[in-house]
């Protein structure tokens, strides 16, 4: 992870239509290259709201927007190559008749040599375990493949940075435990940059390294490392999160007296546990 930073977002200001305002204030919201990014809120607390101003899709009234220097709602035209997107509702976003066509959409709009359209189609299907389903009917899929074909899709031009609203969302637990696998493997290897919007937070852990809590009204409560965002389990009630479980239950056993840090994982707590024992 580099200093860099490829997407920030300023004390934004956004009123909807019907006049509902989102202020998304009290904290900076920032992201270096190389960094995974978890933003995470209860229904209605404005995740959505900065993912959509993150991608142009809406404008702030004030505040201050930008990827790559540039600002989405004006210049999506200069950044759209460079990023990669994966909605909540991903039927939104698959328009091609077949798997193959789908994810290849976008290099072919580009105009890219029909033989790098083949390579880096290939390649990504593969990657992602879905090559046999290349001559299926997206929307016959279940929701782990469509979502499978969405980030395939979103992949497929090697962007730099890779924004995700929501892609747990209607996914069985197995389902959910291999995105997240996925997800940490691909940028294991390829380094890439990602913000993810959740309210699933117990894979959180297994997918970034830096999270940023939306409280009501879409206030900025938290920020920090898994590791400090989740030994705060008051202030994320206060934000209508429910802790992970380990972490509730480390904290209690905190104000009992216990000398223990607060696990991530169940590994982890295994330790703590040991560790408390001994000593």
């Amino acid at each position: 992870m580099s200093d860099k930073i490829i997407a920030e977002i300023k004390c934004l200001r956004h009123v909807y239509p019907d006049q509902t305002e989102v202020d998304l204030c009290g904290l900076d919201f920032s992201v270096r290259r190389g960094q995974r990014v978890a933003v995470l809120g209860a229904n209605g607390s404005g995740k959505s709201t900065l993912i959509f101003h993150l991608l142009g899709l809406l404008a702030p009234v004030d505040g201050k927007v930008s990827v790559f220097g540039l600002s989405p709602s004006k210049q999506f035209k200069e950044m759209r190559n460079r990023v990669g997107v994966v909605l909540q509702n991903v039927d939104d976003q698959i328009i091609g008749p077949t798997v193959w066509d789908d994810v290849t959409f976008t290099p072919r709009a580009l105009g890219w040599p029909r033989d790098e359209i083949e390579a880096k189609g290939k390649a990504i299907l593969n990657r992602l375990g879905i090559w046999h389903l290349r001559r299926k009917v997206p929307h016959y899929l279940s929701g782990g493949e469509k979502r499978k074909v969405a980030l395939a899709g979103a992949l497929i031009t090697e962007p730099e940075l890779l924004i995700m609203d929501e892609p747990f969302t209607g996914l069985d637990p197995r389902s959910r435990t291999e995105l997240a696998s996925l997800l940490a493997q691909l940028h294991a290897e390829s380094g890439i940059t990602y913000i993810v919007s959740t309210h699933e937070i117990d894979y959180v852990p297994a997918i970034a390294d830096w999270v940023y809590v939306l409280a009501g009204q879409g206030k900025m409560a938290l920020s920090g490392t898994p590791e400090e965002v989740f030994a705060q389990t008051d202030a994320l009630r206060d934000a209508g999160i429910e802790p992970p479980v380990l972490a509730d239950l480390f904290e209690s056993l905190k104000k009992r007296g216990w000398d223990v840090s607060v696990p991530l994982t169940v590994d982890q707590a295994l330790e703590e546990l040991d560790y408390a024992r001994v000593r």
